[in-house]
């Protein structure tokens, strides 16, 4: 007896049919969905990472909008022993800090900080948390300021640039006098960054030898950690 293989082959052909037209279409789509956002295929082709800095059409840096989403490093308590800082209210506070996914894994990698590497320090109050019975401490408050230290090789002549946001979207750069240029240089572990004080990086940094060799000289002179 003959079986009936009509129905399966035209399936077959049906599939085949429609997968070659979703496959021609495709390239329909994405001038379709290209074009509902304005940009033309060269823009869209030529659009900057979200991830790497941003600047306005003046040179300004714009805050990245969702830095909190990046990867966390670490964070720190500092009390200020300058009379002016203690003046203006800022004796205490906490800073975090964060860099953009795409830097994060190439540190990984090389041990180093690629270009377009933006590393963001939120500085925030610390609020006493209140009594308890067993314990005490502090929590972070409102957020007080916004750093932004950022590699860009093509227009930094020294290939890293702060930027101070002062409550603001945007920023200027901070001009090479300011002291935190020369405190990075002198003291930053890697590339002029404090990566000394993140802990899940220095020890990549270790095992890459891309330690400064300021930062290894400070660290030999140090004074053993007392427990």
């Amino acid at each position: 007896m003959q079986r009936q293989v009509y129905p399966q082959i035209r399936s077959k052909n049906t599939m085949d049919s429609m997968f070659t037209t979703f496959t021609a279409s495709k390239p329909v789509l994405l001038l379709l969905a290209i074009a509902l956002l304005g940009l033309s295929p060269e823009k869209a082709a030529n659009a900057p990472s979200s991830e790497g800095p941003q600047y306005t059409a003046d040179g300004q840096l714009r805050l990245p909008e969702l830095y909190r989403e990046w990867v966390w490093l670490s964070s720190d308590f500092l009390t200020a022993t300058d009379p002016a800082n203690m003046q203006a209210g800022e004796h205490r506070l906490f800073n975090n800090f964060f860099v953009n996914p795409k830097a994060y894994k190439a540190f990984l990698q090389t041990g180093t900080w690629p270009d377009k590497t933006v590393l963001v320090v939120e500085q925030r109050t610390a609020e006493d948390m209140g009594p308890a019975p067993h314990h005490k401490g502090m929590s972070q408050g409102p957020v007080i300021g916004i750093d932004l230290h950022v590699k860009d090789e093509a227009r930094f002549p020294g290939k890293w640039a702060f930027f101070d946001f002062k409550g603001s979207t945007t920023a200027s750069m901070m001009p090479v006098t300011a002291r935190c240029y020369s405190c990075h240089a002198a003291r930053g572990a890697v590339d002029t960054t404090f990566v000394q004080f993140y802990p899940t990086l220095l020890p990549v940094a270790r095992s890459k030898a891309t330690l400064s060799p300021a930062y290894l000289r400070e660290s030999e002179s140090a004074p053993p950690a007392t427990k």
